[in-house]
């Protein structure tokens, strides 16, 4: 294992950057249908999610409260390097959630 400089010892698995991987592979998160944030419709996506978190006996929380999860975790491992029209169809795929399960929409500030 490699030596930070604060004296902690980094895990194979951080130090190759791959963190967000074994997070989705092996922790309480939902089993995605594949591509399923490459998808082209806010309304599919947020189906494809509530989908999976329904299904999904490795979550801890609700499924609203899992799929957004996952879907928040997704735009904010991506960053700066998805682009805007995916970030755009991402974060409409967060309003097309909460109607799905029939959540108020977010306040705007």
């Amino acid at each position: 294992m490699a030596v930070k400089e604060s004296g902690r010892r980094r895990s194979p698995v951080a130090k190759r950057g791959r963190w967000s991987r074994q997070v989705t592979e092996h922790s309480d998160a939902l089993d995605l249908e594949p591509g399923v944030f490459t998808l082209r419709d806010p309304r599919a996506i947020a189906r494809s999610l509530k989908r999976s978190a329904e299904r999904s006996e490795r979550r801890k929380s609700d499924p609203f409260r899992s799929a957004m999860s996952m879907l928040t975790f997704y735009i904010n491992r991506a960053g700066s390097k998805l682009p805007n029209a995916q970030r755009q169809r991402l974060e409409a795929a967060k309003e097309e959630l909460r109607k799905l399960f029939e959540r108020p929409p977010k306040r705007r500030p």
